[in-house]
């Protein structure tokens, strides 16, 4: 009985000992935002990754940097407190063509590996038709 009870009791420690304690960076709508297709003339381009620290440490974002200048990320500069919600604000410039880009945020969030999170942006860009009002218009000759 007594080695069934000790067995336990080490058992209890060592699982307790894999939990991970410190900051966790939980994304609201996951780590993708779907722009769609939009075009330049009706939407700006900002998008938000929402997030929550579910730990129990202050979260840390250090950087975020995309794949390309044609994406800007901004980043809450203070740590956010246990419990506490974050954005992430993301600035594509709308040119025509398929978007693909990747976020690559920094943090000392322990449930991403070395606390870096992917996060990633899609859709397409597609050019309003252009009227020249300078253009003939083709009529059809009645008969």
């Amino acid at each position: 009985m007594k080695r069934i009870l000790g067995l336990m009791v080490v058992l209890f420690i060592s699982i307790s000992g894999f939990a991970q304690s410190g900051a966790k960076l939980e994304l609201k709508n996951g780590d993708t935002i779907d722009y769609g297709t939009t075009s330049k003339e009706d939407d700006n381009g900002v998008r938000f990754f929402e997030f929550t620290n579910t730990g129990n440490a202050p979260l840390i974002i250090t950087e975020a940097k995309s794949t390309c200048g044609c994406t800007v990320p901004s980043w809450p500069k203070e740590p956010i407190a246990p419990g506490k919600t974050g954005k992430i604000e993301v600035k594509y410039n709308m040119n025509p063509g398929p978007i693909r880009k990747t976020i690559t945020v920094q943090s000392n969030a322990v449930n991403y590996p070395g606390g870096t999170v992917a996060l990633k942006i899609k859709g397409e860009v597609v050019a309003k038709d252009k009227v020249d009002v300078l253009q003939k218009k083709k009529s059809i000759v009645n008969q």
